[in-house]
């Protein structure tokens, strides 16, 4: 008898302290900054290093790029994924920009050399303050506003959107919640019970009536592609769907590819059409 409570014991003390430890540095595993940054005017001529000051007091940097060639006079701010910084979206800038879009490469908080550390409600915290910066410019028109998300920054993106509706929403590798996709890759964590961050997209995207782009890569090992399906499905009318076949989480073909950047630009221009007020 000992020896199968001492069994029993072993095997719940294996089972325990790793959900512990996962609580505990949670994160470390959600939030993956990067400091490190090129120069600016190296990757990008043209755009400038500006800051902003959040809510709770943390002065933030991003660059800032206007459009290049045919201006469309709407302007998209980029949310990032859970890792990295700035710096790692040089070419989808530089696309957006070549399409006719001022575009904000913003770094979160904990990113790219910010102060802070990365929350749920301090992303959406420095979210709203990139919104409030942009409409301080003179060159940009407030009211024309198109917030592009990646993974984790689809999720900061439609908190945004909920409270603060842009003209235009994109939504690249979005994910139900995060409590969903912690399910795929942590199977034996109950992660509906012990995450703080939480990411409810599938909830939030129900009250947010704004023209809305999904895009997806059939083979996202991170975040399934069904996850994007469902939330494009309980998105409101207009909306549109892409599906970009043999693409990985991270593939160039979804991070600046030219059929990814192509869908985009045609979907903001007929969403915010140049000329319009």
């Amino acid at each position: 008898m000992r020896r199968v409570v001492r069994v029993v014991g072993i095997v719940a003390l294996a089972t325990l302290v790793p959900i512990g430890l996962m609580w505990v540095f949670q994160r470390r595993l959600i939030y993956l900054p990067s400091q490190a940054l090129p120069d600016v005017a190296a990757v990008l001529p043209g755009a400038e290093e500006v800051t902003f000051l959040t809510e709770d007091g943390l002065r933030l940097a991003a660059w800032w790029m206007p459009a290049a060639g045919d201006a469309n006079g709407g302007t998209v701010i980029v949310f990032n994924g859970n890792a990295g910084n700035r710096g790692d979206r040089v070419l989808l800038g530089k696309a957006l920009a070549e399409s006719g879009y001022g575009v904000l490469l913003v770094d979160y908080r904990g990113y790219g050399g910010n102060p802070g550390r990365p929350t749920e409600d301090g992303l959406l915290t420095d979210a709203r303050a990139a919104v409030d910066y942009l409409a301080t410019r003179s060159d940009v028109d407030a009211d024309r506003l198109a917030y592009f998300g990646e993974s984790l920054g689809a999720a900061v993106a439609i908190g945004l959107a909920e409270q603060r509706p842009p003209a235009a929403l994109v939504l690249r590798s979005p994910f139900t919640s995060l409590s969903d996709v912690a399910s795929v890759h942590y199977p034996f964590m109950p992660a509906s019970v012990l995450l703080w961050d939480r990411y409810p997209n599938l909830e939030r995207i129900r009250g947010i009536e704004v023209p809305v782009l999904v895009v997806a890569g059939s083979a996202d090992s991170i975040v399934p592609a069904a996850q994007s399906q469902q939330l494009y499905e309980v998105a409101s009318e207009p909306k549109e769907f892409v599906m970009i076949e043999g693409a990985d989480h991270n593939d160039f073909e979804l991070t600046a590819g030219d059929r990814l950047v192509a869908e985009v630009a045609a979907f903001l221009d007929n969403a915010i059409p140049s000329g319009s007020s």
